[in-house]
């Protein structure tokens, strides 16, 4: 496992307040309706393994504690399932979008925001338990993931839920960012991880996981795994996708859709891990 763990806090901060996640999914003007829709749009067409994974409906009545928010996606959508959602995220201009987006849509009364650094969770956010705790994405990209684990513990109850999403390491991804940038250099291979992980480079951190090394992530803190899969191969020319348009890459552009799916149950770069809590 690499060790990322000299990196700051502030330093992931102002990363991902240079370029909150996936603000640039939509050219239409920042913060408008219409932009939000377009957003979740091509999120969830590019990304279908979330509504599954996340459950949304499943949780209406409930209570969500979502460590990680971004600008709003998944938490609009627990809360307009009928959720009452705690969304929390380390980023000041991720959260004033995401602020906007629940305004927008008329929930503003079902969401409570926080902004803090999810391995100081109990620092800043009111202990009390929930039914789902969620992340999507986001634990990857801290110094010390299995402090937010441990933080997850004070939220937690008897039957609780946990939902996590890692990056898994056994990836196509990880394979393509070898030898694409790093033309074969594995030695340098955490290096280049964490520089080509996200849509823009040089993110300051990014673990990844194997399997067995999810399952004693969340095991280590006393939550019982109880699920994992693996999805998501970008089959996209990049080119083409930053202009909205969606023309796949060898060699996607001529797999079958049944193997292609295949792989990205075998080597997708997404690990999504469902745990619940004991007593």
């Amino acid at each position: 496992m690499p060790d990322f763990s000299q990196i700051t806090v502030d330093e992931v901060r102002r990363y991902w307040d240079q370029r909150p996640c996936n603000v640039r999914h939509s050219p239409k003007p920042v913060g408008t309706r219409a932009y939000f829709d377009e957003v979740e749009e091509r999120k969830y067409f590019v990304e279908p393994h979330i509504p599954q994974f996340a459950e949304f409906e499943r949780w209406r009545g409930k209570k969500v504690l979502e460590i990680g928010c971004g600008i709003g996606t998944d938490t609009t959508n627990f809360a307009r399932h009928g959720a009452t959602v705690t969304a929390v995220d380390l980023s000041p201009q991720s959260l004033e979008l995401a602020r906007k987006r629940v305004e927008i849509y008329g929930l503003h009364d079902q969401v409570r925001f926080y902004s803090g650094s999810a391995e100081e969770l109990t620092q800043f956010v009111p202990v009390e338990p929930y039914d789902l705790i969620y992340s999507f994405g986001v634990i990857h990209h801290t110094p010390h993931p299995e402090r937010v684990v441990e933080q997850m513990r004070h939220y937690a109850k008897p039957g609780t839920t946990i939902k996590l999403m890692v990056y898994y390491r056994h990836s196509w991804k990880v394979f393509w960012i070898l030898m694409g940038y790093g033309k074969g250099r594995f030695w340098r291979l955490q290096e280049l991880v964490a520089e080509h992980s996200e849509a823009q480079t040089g993110c300051p951190v990014t673990y990844t996981y194997t399997r067995e090394e999810g399952r004693g992530l969340i095991e280590s803190s006393g939550f019982r795994l109880t699920g994992a899969f693996v999805d998501h191969i970008f089959p996209y020319r990049i080119p083409e996708y930053v202009k909205y348009e969606y023309v796949k890459s060898w060699p996607w552009n001529w797999l079958p859709s049944r193997l292609t799916r295949s792989m990205e149950q075998h080597f997708g770069w997404h690990l999504c891990l469902t745990a619940k809590a004991g007593a």
